[in-house]
């Protein structure tokens, strides 16, 4: 079977775990070369060896977090004076940070939801939507979240960043009317990576509870969407998926066993 990502070039922010590695590894298994950018240098380092070294492919890595602007130009014109253009856009960096009532939350906490999962998206957006433009192809994938679609108690902050997802995910769409480049948003329900360790402030064992009683969704379920997404023909333009575990049907209805 024909595989279409082979040999293009996919960007992936926020690539050293969950969600981004798993897409990074799935599309360099079918001959994808990579992009990767990260904070954490030595996981990041790491990634780009076992990418490069697993799968033969070339790969990128840039360390740097999404909030800095001058950070994302400078990669976006790296990647110029390469003559690389991404073929694939996959828009992963984001986080929770705390969940507290808003009478409670801590400023700092929403200043690094806003500035990671909102200006973030927006900062590599603009820094490479352009020369994708220009060639009139390519891909944007942006990983939103079912906290997009319903508000849960002590979300809010982290729900109206996700809800600024899903609008910036159709405004990109809108934009790009008589352009050959798609653009959708995956939005997963409960998984199960390093989000709700970050999000509890390293506790671990708080982050657990979350996913006990239940199968939650793997980053590799991501991934399988992920890469189906972007190998579909041309003319589908997949705007919107929204995928939960079987256990839970929306962010109140759950089946857990404990």
């Amino acid at each position: 079977m024909n595989n279409p990502i082979i040999g293009k070039w996919a960007l992936i922010t926020g690539a050293t775990s969950g969600f981004g590695k798993a897409i990074a590894d799935l599309y360099a298994k079918n001959g994808c070369n990579i992009i990767i950018t990260g904070r954490r240098a030595e996981k990041l380092e790491a990634a780009e060896h076992v990418l490069r070294e697993k799968y033969n492919v070339n790969v990128l890595s840039y360390c740097f977090d999404v909030r800095d602007l001058t950070m994302c130009i400078e990669m976006a014109n790296d990647l110029a004076q390469r003559e690389i253009v991404p073929d694939i856009l996959v828009n992963n960096a984001g986080l929770a940070s705390g969940k507290d009532k808003i009478y409670e939350g801590l400023i700092g906490d929403w200043e690094k939801m806003i500035d990671t999962n909102i200006k973030g998206l927006l900062y590599i957006t603009r820094s490479i939507l352009p020369a994708m433009v220009e060639r009139n192809e390519g891909h944007v994938i942006n990983i939103g979240s079912t906290a997009g679609h319903t508000v849960y108690p002590d979300g809010n902050v982290y729900n109206a960043t996700k809800f600024a997802v899903r609008a910036l995910n159709e405004a990109i769409n809108l934009d790009l009317v008589g352009t050959n480049i798609r653009c959708c948003s995956i939005d997963p329900g409960a998984a199960e990576t390093e989000f709700s360790i970050v999000r509890f402030g390293g506790d671990e064992e708080k982050a657990k509870k979350v996913y006990q009683g239940y199968q939650p969704l793997l980053a590799e379920n991501i991934a399988d969407i992920a890469y189906y997404v972007a190998t579909t023909p041309p003319h589908v333009n997949i705007t919107n998926l929204v995928v939960y575990p079987t256990a839970q049907r929306n962010v109140y209805v759950w089946d857990k066993k404990a």
